[in-house]
């Protein structure tokens, strides 16, 4: 499977649940997606450990009045598919209130700071 796809599903079905924070196998570009979800507010403090032997990352979950920051996913370039905005193309999602996350020549950024940097990239999932 994925291991973003599987990432961002955990990080939902987490958040749903109710749980405090979530662990899974670590990587540099999850470790790059999580500090961007961190930046944007999605969730908490990120850490990196190590549970037997394997470097594990640690993400602690956000809820705003007890209801979950992270309500939906949607993975948009697939292992199948891949999907590559412009700076044109990226567009805010949910009017403001959710996130796009692309992978680009500046590294992992949201919608927002692509735009910033006028850079496109490929567009890796929204969240919301």
């Amino acid at each position: 499977m994925d291991s973003i796809s599987n990432m961002i599903i955990m990080l939902k079905n987490a958040s749903l649940a109710g749980k405090e924070s979530i662990s899974f196998p670590s990587s540099k570009i999850k470790n790059a997606i999580a500090e961007c979800l961190k930046k944007e507010g999605y969730v908490g403090q990120v850490s990196k450990k190590v549970k037997k032997g394997f470097p594990v990352l640690e993400i602690e979950l956000v809820y705003t009045d007890k209801t979950p920051k992270i309500t939906e996913v949607e993975r948009i370039s697939k292992q199948s598919r891949r999907v590559y905005f412009k700076m044109k193309d990226i567009h805010s999602i949910r009017n403001g209130s959710g996130l796009l996350v692309l992978s680009t020549p500046k590294g992992i950024l949201s919608g927002k700071e692509a735009r910033k940097e006028q850079v496109g990239g490929e567009a890796l999932f929204k969240l919301w």
